[in-house]
């Protein structure tokens, strides 16, 4: 059984920057394409963000384009993600996933596409 643990969310304010990792035991992170998911208070997970493993191919949602990065070390066995330039309407439990395949989903990330997740990590924006 996969399994992903996300850590480095935090409370900051607008226009800071954060670090989210996700952790991968029993399996190899590189030999699974990820993706990070938000989900705020009273609204449906969506997809943020994720990484092929095949070719190294992202995807960003147009809400995080050019302030987010995804990105794999894998001596760590570990995904990040770089959010900087935090707004607001940033704030959400912020969820890693694993995907069957090596590539990301050729349309925006759906939680079906997925098949292991983590607990998550909240994420607070706020002055």
């Amino acid at each position: 059984q996969v399994q992903l643990v996300e850590s480095g969310g935090d409370l900051v304010q607008p226009g800071d920057s954060l670090r989210l990792s996700c952790a991968a035991s029993r399996f190899t992170l590189d030999n699974y394409a990820i993706g990070w998911f938000r989900q705020a208070p009273g609204k449906e997970r969506e997809g943020v963000s994720c990484l092929s493993s095949s070719d190294g191919s992202t995807y960003y949602a147009d809400s995080v384009k050019g302030r987010f990065t995804i990105s794999r070390d894998n001596a760590k066995n570990t995904v990040y993600l770089q959010m900087n330039s935090l707004k607001p309407d940033d704030t959400a439990a912020y969820y890693c996933a694993a995907r069957i395949f090596r590539r990301c989903p050729t349309a925006t990330p759906r939680i079906v596409d997925f098949r292991s997740w983590g607990q998550g990590t909240q994420v607070t924006v706020s002055s």
